[in-house]
Order: C-alpha cells, then sequence, then structure tokens
C-alpha cells in the first residue's frame, strides 16, 4: 500500500515526518527499532474509523532524515516526541508504544513531563537488563558492523527482521522495512542508530514506574524471541495496576503476527481505573 507522511516538523537534529488521519479521541502510535511507521498501515486506518490517529516515523528512522551527527538516543527520541506533541496539541492523547517506542513512550511520560489518558505497551522495552543478542554485539562492535559490505548488511538485517515474526511477512512487507536501511547511507543510518540506544537511558527512570497512576495495559506475543515473556512480568511487577494480555502464536511483531487480536485489545475499554 503507499504508505504517506505528508507533514514535517523540524528538530534540532532534522525533520521528523509525520501523518494524522481520522478524527475523535487522539490517539499516537509509536514504533521502534529498525521499523518504521509503516509498520502501522493496517493498525492506523482501523484505529482511525473512530479516533484522530498520529503517526510518526523516529528522526533517523523511515522517512524522516537520516545524517551523520544525530543524537539518537533514547532521550533525543523522548524530547523529540514531546515536542511533537506540543505541536500536534491533543488533550491528553492515548499512547500506543511498541519495541524501542515503550521506552520513548515512558521517558516522554515520566521524565518529559508529558500527560497522556492511557498507555499500551507491546513487546516493548520498558527497563531492565535489555541489551542482549544481536543488538548488544552491535553495540560492542559497531565500527565492525558498520565496514560488512553491502550484501552481508542486507542479508543481517532482513535476518533480524524476520527472526521478529513467528507467522512471516506478507509479500513486498519485508522489502519495504529494508528500504531505509539499504546502500551506503542506509547503513550507515542504520547502525548509527542501534549504536546510540542505550539501558542507561531506561535506567534513569525506572525509580518512577511504581508512581504511574494512568491505566497502562501490556500485551505480549508469546512467541517474542526479541523481548521474551518475561519482559512483560518484569513490566507487571513494576506497574502492578497494569493489564496483561498473552497473545498465543505471535512474535514480537504483533502488528504483522496477530493485528486483528492486536485490534482487539487497543480498541476494547481499559479493565483497571486511571
Amino acid at each position: 500500500m503507499d504508505w504517506r507522511l505528508d507533514e514535517e516538523f523540524q528538530t534540532p537534529d532534522g525533520v521528523v515526518r509525520w501523518a494524522a488521519m481520522g478524527s475523535g479521541d487522539p490517539v499516537v502510535l509509536v514504533h521502534g527499532t529498525p521499523y518504521s511507521s509503516y509498520l502501522w498501515r493496517d493498525i492506523a486506518p482501523a484505529l482511525a474509523t473512530n479516533r484522530e490517529v498520529y503517526v510518526f516515523d523516529h528522526l533517523g528512522f523511515g522517512r524522516s532524515d537520516q545524517r551523520e551527527g544525530q543524537d539518537l538516543s533514547l532521550a533525543a527520541h523522548a524530547r523529540n516526541f514531546a515536542r511533537l506533541l506540543d505541536h500536534w496539541g491533543p488533550s491528553r492523547p492515548s499512547v500506543v508504544a511498541h519495541d524501542i517506542g515503550g521506552a520513548v513512550a515512558l521517558r516522554t511520560l515520566l521524565l518529559e513531563g508529558a500527560d497522556f489518558g492511557d498507555l499500551t505497551l507491546f513487546d516493548a522495552v520498558t527497563g531492565g537488563q535489555w541489551e542482549r543478542g544481536l543488538f548488544q554485539l552491535i553495540l560492542r562492535h559497531a565500527d565492525v558492523f558498520r565496514q560488512l559490505p553491502d550484501y552481508a548488511h542486507e542479508a543481517l538485517v532482513a535476518g533480524h527482521l524476520r527472526h521478529a515474526t513467528s507467522v512471516g511477512f506478507r509479500p513486498g512487507v519485508l522489502d519495504a522495512f529494508l528500504a531505509p536501511w539499504r546502500g551506503a547511507e542506509g547503513q550507515a543510518a542504520f547502525y548509527r542508530q542501534y549504536s546510540q540506544i542505550r539501558e542507561v537511558d531506561t535506567a534513569e527512570y525506572e525509580h518512577l514506574l511504581g508512581g504511574i497512576t494512568l491505566p497502562v495495559r501490556l500485551i505480549w506475543g508469546r512467541e517474542d524471541r526479541i523481548l521474551p515473556p518475561q519482559y512483560a512480568e518484569w513490566m507487571h511487577e513494576k506497574v502492578p495496576h497494569a493489564e496483561l494480555h498473552w497473545i498465543e502464536g505471535a512474535g514480537h511483531l504483533l502488528q504483522e503476527d496477530a493485528p486483528a487480536r492486536l485490534m482487539a485489545h487497543l480498541t476494547a475499554r481499559f479493565a483497571t481505573p486511571g
């Protein structure tokens, strides 16, 4: 499908591209890495039948600016998200966040002073020890990965993307996710963003998690190999009033593996009052 982000927002490190659709109570969808807002191509239009939906590509991702020298830390993404919320002006939006989008949303809420109506996190980085697997290797050896031949780099990124889904991608979807990371500029951008995402930026707010009072929903794929179920349980211990829902047979990318079941949760009322 033709996924378009026609609006632009200027940040200190470049342009973030975004779009809005629908009308009603506002909801913002926050993607993670190495994805883009394209991940919401089915979810956003479905939610927009009765809500105003905002989507955007983090700086350094998708259609937003990619260039040397950008601050692409979780702290910087949170500052940019707070700026976007101010620019859009929605009153206490719902926020739905996936992967590192969870950490971005939590920093924005707890450290940037944003005001959400409710928060849904699924298969998301929230805290604890999450520097693991391929991500940990890239952090330790970023200079080596930057020197990979283009075919080896593309194979690595494609393999990582496939590892995130338990059912596989529909035709054309893998290519869409690979597109921003292809070529010399895309390869540099890929390792630039991964090399700046660190646990230190989630450790800064962990002591505040127990003080969250707004409604929180956790949704997790039972077959998530990127952030296995214990990460959902860790967050549930930190925010005991949060709802916790499991989606059987689904991996890290619920948008790809179980979009209908994900939508059922996203459109359900919160069981726990704020």
